[in-house]
């Protein structure tokens, strides 16, 4: 028998999300093999893990090559409150965003983008600080990914 934790996961579920977190088009073949269930058992954990939001989708890993071709930043965020909603919408429809996240302290939200230049990075932060209701930015590029999950 499996342990379980408070949020029903148990070893099982765990081994199996890690195996999809590194390729997550394994077929389910070799999920139940590699973790020495049936695939009716492995199909069963998928669709409770899916219905359960512990899944709440399948996606895509750049690959090595262009990867390392993308410059990325995070870009602190000073926001004034009365327009949050606004600057929320106006950043999700920035295609080179591919993260934004609510932060306490100083400044309000912390944007991931990435860019193919430096050149098109200094456009891309400049675009954000002129949405209406950013006082100010503060940007760092990330220089290396030491551990991705």
């Amino acid at each position: 028998m499996t342990k379980s934790d408070d949020r029903g996961l148990d070893d099982l579920d765990r081994r199996l999300l890690a195996m999809l977190r590194e390729d997550s088009r394994q077929p389910v073949t070799k999920l139940a093999g590699d973790l020495g269930l049936s695939r009716a058992n492995v199909y069963a954990r998928l669709s409770r893990l899916e219905e359960d939001g512990v899944i709440g989708g399948y996606t895509v890993r750049l690959g090595d090559p262009y990867d390392r071709r993308l410059i990325r930043a995070q870009v602190m965020i000073k926001a004034q409150l009365k327009h949050a909603k606004t600057i929320e919408e106006a950043l999700a429809a920035i295609s080179e965003l591919s993260a934004l996240h609510a932060i306490s302290g100083e400044y309000d939200l912390i944007a991931v983008v990435e860019a193919e230049t430096v050149g098109e990075l200094n456009t891309l932060i400049d675009r954000i600080g002129e949405i209406e209701g950013i006082e100010r930015t503060t940007s760092s590029i990330l220089l290396a990914t030491k551990v991705l999950r």
